[in-house]
């Protein structure tokens, strides 16, 4: 296990290398990019933070409450390289009743925003790990009691993807039942319907696609690197698309 490091071990690719994930923050300056390797790192230490200090694997339930970002990217990986059942509950959805079915089966984790855990309209599942994940820079400032930084908790984890957990394409790869090979199907048809091609660039509007769907798994099915741009004023949409040397845009 690695030692607990004091901020996002994130190096920035040298000119040699391409960034796989980008997120930007319009409102903020923040950027991050990371290389394939580099997203590979955060899905294996976030896989390693679910099967060893979660102790889940194949049959647990786990509900993401997260915008697209890089963070959300490691955390969706992380739990399905270890074969896990993902409720994705966008921000739209507050205040709605949930009607996946299992909807009331107990999680095991949970990952949510500050933002969307004070919000009085979420009804934020309750799991036995219960993880804060922030979208700014470094760690969170404030954490309340019976919650962990997901930031500070996956550094202690190594950046190794963990032993092979078998996964078959039947199994249930989100909690209402759908399986790997279904959302295999469906982003490799999603990527057709968006024309993307490897070697392609997506600029993503985060406030407007929420779904890993499309920002996550339908480009990295077809081979795309992605562009998250959060706070995008539509009157800089054509200036962010060029700065990025974006051939498709979301």
């Amino acid at each position: 296990m690695q030692p607990h490091a004091t901020a996002d071990p994130i190096v920035p690719p040298t000119a040699a290398e391409s960034p796989l994930l980008s997120y930007r923050d319009e409102a903020t300056g923040e950027r991050v990019d990371l290389t394939a390797q580099q997203v590979g790192a955060w899905s294996a230490r976030s896989a390693s933070l679910l099967r060893d200090g979660c102790g889940l694997g194949p049959g647990s339930r786990v509900a993401v409450l997260l915008p697209p970002h890089w963070r959300t990217a490691a955390v969706l990986l992380g739990a399905w390289a270890c074969g896990l059942a993902v409720s994705f509950r966008p921000r739209a959805t507050a205040g709605l009743p949930v009607l996946e079915p299992g909807g009331d089966r107990p999680f095991d984790a949970v990952f949510v925003t500050p933002q969307r855990q004070d919000d009085w309209l979420e009804d934020v599942p309750d799991a036995p790990h219960r993880y804060l994940v922030g979208t700014g820079p470094g760690r969170l400032a404030d954490v309340p009691l019976g919650w962990l930084d997901w930031s500070a908790e996956v550094l202690r984890h190594p950046d190794v993807t963990p032993d092979h957990t078998a996964i078959r394409p039947s199994d249930p790869a989100s909690a209402d039942g759908t399986t790997y090979g279904q959302w295999g199907a469906l982003a490799r048809e999603v990527a057709g319907m968006l024309g993307l091609r490897p070697g392609d660039r997506l600029l993503v509007d985060a406030a407007e696609h929420e779904q890993p769907l499309k920002w996550l798994l339908a480009p990295l099915s077809a081979g795309a690197s992605v562009v998250i741009s959060a706070n995008l004023d539509p009157a800089r949409r054509d200036a962010v698309v060029a700065a990025e040397q974006a051939t498709r845009v979301l």
